[in-house]
């Protein structure tokens, strides 16, 4: 068994084996609109995404009504209705800026968010396959 020294230097973790391989894990750390993107099912990730791509904001308006009904953020400390204002918020931002592009793409890259925060969460919930 190997031994390992951790140390802590913000945002990454560095571990030093007995070995002298070297492992860092890296967190990401996200603002509070990030943050705020809701874990949905995939065919309703991949339809805001759509949304977002042809309507500024409008799929991400949709995903703040999702975090109503339930879905899961990485924001659990805060309230509900906190979280969807942030969303909502976030959707006028996108179309109030749609004017000058920046708002459009600020969109699709929402809707892209959406898309891999439903698949990677959707293979985190998956159970682990039985043999029969």
């Amino acid at each position: 068994m190997e031994h390992k020294d951790t140390e802590i230097n913000q945002n990454a973790v560095f571990q030093t084996t007995s070995s002298g391989g070297v492992v860092v894990q890296v967190r990401e750390k996200k603002g509070p609109l990030r943050a705020a993107i809701p874990c949905m099912p995939f065919p309703l990730a991949v339809i805001c995404l759509f949304l977002n791509t042809f309507i500024p904001g409008l799929g991400t308006l949709v995903s703040a009504f999702t975090v109503l009904c339930g879905a899961r953020t990485d924001l659990p400390h805060r309230h509900v209705c906190c979280v969807f204002w942030l969303n909502v918020a976030a959707a006028l931002i996108q179309v109030l800026t749609a004017v000058v592009m920046v708002g459009w793409i600020m969109s699709i890259f929402w809707g892209m968010d959406m898309v891999i925060l439903a698949i990677s969460e959707g293979y985190r919930d998956q159970a682990p396959p039985q043999q029969l």
